[in-house]
């Protein structure tokens, strides 16, 4: 032995376990953004009786959050750009279903307003979404 060789190697490299985990962090932070679909509601409560089955693929869900902001699936969209895109998709497909959901700190006005368009438009499957009660 060389009078150099007689350190002590109690200590531990951690900087690859460090780069390992902010990997990991980054890959689930990604994962879990582009799993969030849709636009955050707080439903109101509803009944325990199950609705009729509105969740065909064709379906559209009008969305009018605690702001009043009006979405089309998840894009927002006023009521005239509503009309006019709910007209289109009736052209193609005469019988789809939509479902409205509304903040239960949303204006009355606002979901009134929502479904004026859907009438003038000629739809007639019509669903309101709420949460079950507890």
């Amino acid at each position: 032995m060389q009078a150099g060789d007689d350190k002590s190697f109690d200590d531990i490299n951690v900087t690859p376990m460090v780069d390992l985990y902010l990997v990991l962090l980054l890959i689930f932070i990604i994962m879990t953004t582009a799993g969030v679909q849709g636009v955050k509601v707080d439903l109101p409560k509803g009944s325990k009786q199950p609705a009729k089955d509105l969740s065909a693929p064709k379906g559209k869900a009008v969305t009018v959050n605690n702001e009043g902001k009006i979405f089309l699936d998840t894009v927002p969209v006023t009521l005239e750009q509503l009309e006019k895109k709910l007209a289109d998709h009736k052209a193609q497909n005469p019988d789809f279903p939509v479902v409205v959901r509304g903040d239960r700190a949303t204006q009355y006005q606002g979901i009134m307003d929502v479904l004026d368009v859907l009438g003038r438009v000629g739809l007639t499957k019509i669903g309101l979404a709420t949460q079950p009660p507890k």
